[in-house]
């Protein structure tokens, strides 16, 4: 059988001057092929399904366009640079038996490296991810990297959306002067980790069944798996 190759069509997005990171995995496999959808925006998670353009929107009332023009394009681009919000999802490749975009049916995945883009861009404090630690997720994906440099995430809040603080020493040449000395003339500096409840529909489920959902939902009959989202994200955005 021949497997689909799943490529990430975005590079990463406002490195430079970025103080948070959106981390994900990969778009839907039409991003790859560049059979979009006319509600698909050819931008990071410009997926037609996805919700983490209409969370943002909400949360800031940005009065985004839906389409796949230059102009939906545009405005999410402002947006992320006007509030020094990077993009930079973890999946560089993937491979697929089928076609579609579950976290669990990639294989032979190659990863982007995240460590070595914080270690090379001091401004970033904050990683967004679109995900928890599921197999195969952002977080999941992060803590493999993490292993293999010898790091660790420690639990800030283990409660959904789950917290964690990194250690990451830096490195000569990615000397920040906010980086404060640590042990034995060792620098470090803190970031933290956000595992953000997926933006994804297939997602909703694991929201039902959140204690903090059902809770709102029998306050308010009309409280909705968005409304939930747009609660969380708010705070961290």
């Amino acid at each position: 059988m021949k497997l689909f190759q799943h490529i990430h069509p975005y590079e990463p997005f406002l490195l430079e001057e970025a103080t948070k990171l959106i981390v994900g995995t990969l778009p839907p496999p039409r991003f790859t092929t560049g059979e979009l959808k006319d509600e698909d925006v050819d931008f990071c998670y410009g997926s037609c399904n996805g919700m983490l353009w209409p969370i943002l929107d909400r949360i800031f009332d940005l009065g985004l366009k839906y389409e796949n023009t230059h102009e939906a394009i545009q405005q999410r681009k402002h947006f992320l640079i006007k509030n020094k919000i990077g993009v930079c999802d973890i999946v560089q490749s993937a491979e697929r038996e089928k076609i579609d975009a579950s976290d669990l049916g990639m294989q032979n995945v190659e990863l982007r490296d995240l460590v070595g883009y914080l270690q090379k861009h001091p401004n970033i404090e904050t990683l967004l991810f679109t995900g928890g630690n599921s197999k195969n997720g952002p977080e999941y994906f992060f803590r493999r990297q993490l292993k293999e440099h010898g790091l660790k995430l420690d639990v800030i809040s283990d409660e959904v959306p789950r917290i964690h603080q990194l250690e990451l020493p830096v490195t000569s040449n990615s000397l920040s002067v906010r980086a404060p000395a640590c042990g034995m003339g060792r620098q470090s500096r803190t970031i933290t980790t956000v595992s953000l409840t997926g933006p994804s529909g297939a997602a909703n489920r694991a929201v039902g069944s959140l204690q903090a959902y059902k809770d709102l939902k029998k306050v308010n009959p009309k409280f909705n798996t968005l409304d939930f989202r747009v609660m969380q994200y708010r705070e961290f955005f």
